[in-house]
């Protein structure tokens, strides 16, 4: 109903009432650091803290730790394991310790400022004759300056009571690994990666359990998982002469679109796609950033999780010319040193909306998903008045029909492309001199290949290395007067996995109002920054400078490229010169210093770990 409304309204004053409707997920009011104020969580009304900074990571180690602590200074003894959702802990306990836990939660120097709360929970299917046990919730509800993301119960560390049979322990419920296992086995710590598929390998905290319980999934992903971004900015001059000089000698003809001003329109889009990554997918390894010699103003280049990556590098065995084809960089991305063999591929329009897995994107097998579009390339063969991403739809179509003996129609929905880099290399052998052609061509062609974002995912399927996947989706195309009210929708519900906000053809007259409607939706949907950005003083005497003298300063060049003495800002970290051994580790614990997601929506309805809990909780205990 809101979005039939909305589109009822002149264009001009869409926004306004879009600002208006999401207010009620964090207002114009902005709270001080540290105030507590109420906020929805969990279905309940709270009084979360207000932080500069937060990640569901971050707080998913804040709650365990907080109980795992006071338990041992009580004395009394557990073992953690994994929970059926990836987003909460667990902590088991002898039911001969439940009153002692009960005023442990009340009392606990480690729990202050904790929320508490009791739920009912339903056995495992192992034990019908069981009755709902109590399980305790333990959190530290946060949120932004804005009170628009709640870091809150979704995180909670749930805190479940075993019993003893005999010579055996009995868990309350189902959970990952094991309902029943014998009385005193050996404590152990074990690396926090063993307790959630969401924590990263290279995460350093470790917790104790029982030995018995120290095995590996088969279903947790061991391999190294990387992202790609390619990102310009169109307003930079030295940029614009370099795209006019390209202009002036055309590879062929242009469509209308080809090289059009919202392709290059930078609307920091990527700080923000980044950050959710930061927030959102905290096992990823590395993030690789290929620009034409530039750099974002806001982004510390020297970083130990980014690596920036020149067209000059990309294209060192074809001249290292810039350039302005999307395509033709895409042909390249398997080319860049020190990329793990399986990506993931982004534009910079596109954001993770909540916590995810690796295995949304890859099996732990290493078999890549893909996500079908509706949409369809069209009959025919590529022809110049096709629009460039469906004349690069039907080469790619031509090529697996005469490789493989059928014939593709549909498009990919532009979310990350999980992609591998044997597969596109295959590629690229197979099909030498079109991919040749493709990377050569400095503007879109109607001969172009699209690799990742199409031609790669069904060659992997049909090379039996790839599968078909789902994912909760949202496109908005900035252009259309629907947007607004689907961008109202999801900051208030904040139910989507990933989400594209695609610019194909905008009139450049709305691009004034589309940046306003941006700039309010972009910070309130990923309000907190992250490690890998520069504080906001440094980034607006950045901003006076471009994109090029940017990246000519991080290099310590000047415009002649001769080497500065005393660069401005440190050494650009680019990608020959990268340490690929690097693996960043995420910043975990006491810090918290970055993005994150509200409301308890993340999982429900998701995972199957919500189907085994009585929706109906029981007594809250008051926070102390």
């Amino acid at each position: 109903m809101r979005r039939r409304l909305v589109n009822l309204l002149p264009a001009h004053r869409r926004l306004g009432v879009v600002r208006t409707l999401s207010g009620p997920r964090g207002g114009g009011t902005v709270h001080p650091l540290g105030a507590r104020v109420a906020v929805p969580d969990g279905g309940v009304r709270t009084r979360a803290e207000v932080v500069a900074t937060a990640t569901p990571l971050e707080v998913w180690h804040r709650n365990l730790t907080a109980v795992t602590t006071a338990l041992e200074s009580a004395g009394i003894d557990y073992h953690c394991l994994r929970n059926d959702d990836f987003l909460r802990s667990s902590v088991a306990v002898l039911d001969d310790h439940r009153a002692a836990v009960s005023r442990l939660v009340r009392s606990a120097p480690a729990l202050e400022g904790a929320h508490v709360r009791v739920v009912e929970v339903l056995p495992g299917r192992d034990q019908p004759e069981a009755a709902p046990a109590e399980v305790f919730q333990i959190w530290f509800p946060m949120t932004d300056a804005r009170a628009g993301v709640v870091l809150g119960a979704q995180f909670a560390c749930e805190v479940e009571f075993w019993t003893r049979h005999d010579d055996v322990v009995r868990a309350p419920r189902h959970n990952a690994v094991i309902d029943e296992a014998p009385v005193g086995a050996e404590p152990v710590r074990v690396a926090a990666a063993l307790l959630s598929h969401f924590v990263p390998e290279a995460d350093d905290h470790r917790y104790r359990t029982r030995r018995d319980l120290t095995v590996r999934a088969p279903d947790r992903v061991g391999f190294p998982i990387d992202a790609v971004y390619t990102w310009v900015d169109g307003s930079d001059p030295e940029w614009l002469k370099r795209k006019m000089a390209a202009l002036g000698t055309p590879d062929g003809p242009l469509h209308a679109i080809a090289a059009n001003t919202s392709r290059y329109h930078n609307r920091d889009e990527l700080r923000y796609s980044m950050r959710s990554l930061h927030s959102f997918a905290p096992w990823l390894r590395r993030i690789f950033l290929i620009t034409d010699s530039q750099l974002p103003s806001w982004l510390d280049p020297t970083h130990p999780m980014v690596t920036v990556v020149s067209h000059a590098e990309l294209f060192a065995d074809l001249g290292g010319q810039s350039s302005f084809n999307s395509h033709a960089i895409e042909a390249r991305l398997h080319r860049i040193d020190g990329l793990a063999e399986h990506f993931l591929y982004l534009n910079d329009d596109v954001f993770l909306g909540r916590p995810l897995l690796p295995t949304h994107f890859f099996h732990a097998n290493g078999i890549a998903k893909f996500f079908l579009s509706p949409a369809q390339f069209g009959l025919g063969e590529a022809k110049p008045t096709d629009a460039p991403v469906k004349a690069a739809g039907k080469n790619n179509r031509r090529h697996i029909q005469r490789q493989f003996g059928v014939t593709i129609t549909q498009k990919m929905k532009h979310t990350p492309f999980a992609l591998r880099r044997s597969i596109m290399r295959q590629i690229e052998v197979t099909l030498q001199a079109d991919v040749t052609a493709t990377a050569q061509h400095r503007f879109r062609h109607y001969g172009d290949l699209s690799i990742p974002s199409s031609l790669h995912q069904y060659w992997a399927y049909l090379t039996a290395q790839a599968v078909p996947g789902d994912i909760e989706y949202e496109y908005a195309d900035l252009g259309h007067p629907s947007t607004p009210a689907r961008l109202t929708e999801l900051l208030a519900r904040r139910h989507r996995d990933v989400f594209c906000l695609n610019d194909t053809d905008s009139d450049p007259n709305t691009f004034q109002e589309q940046e306003s409607m941006l700039a309010d939706f972009l910070p309130r949907y990923l309000p907190f920054p992250a490690p890998f950005e520069l504080p906001d003083d440094v980034i607006a005497e950045r901003r006076k400078l471009g994109a090029t003298d940017l990246w000519r300063q991080a290099r310590g060049a000047d415009r002649r490229g001769r080497q500065l003495d005393a660069p401005t800002t440190p050494a650009l970290r680019v990608g020959r010169h990268a340490d690929s051994a690097v693996v960043h580790k995420p910043r975990v614990g006491p810090r918290l210093d970055a993005p994150t997601l509200p409301s308890g929506r993340i999982a429900s309805g998701r995972h199957a770990a919500h189907q085994t809990e009585d929706p109906r909780p029981g007594p809250d205990l008051p926070p102390r």
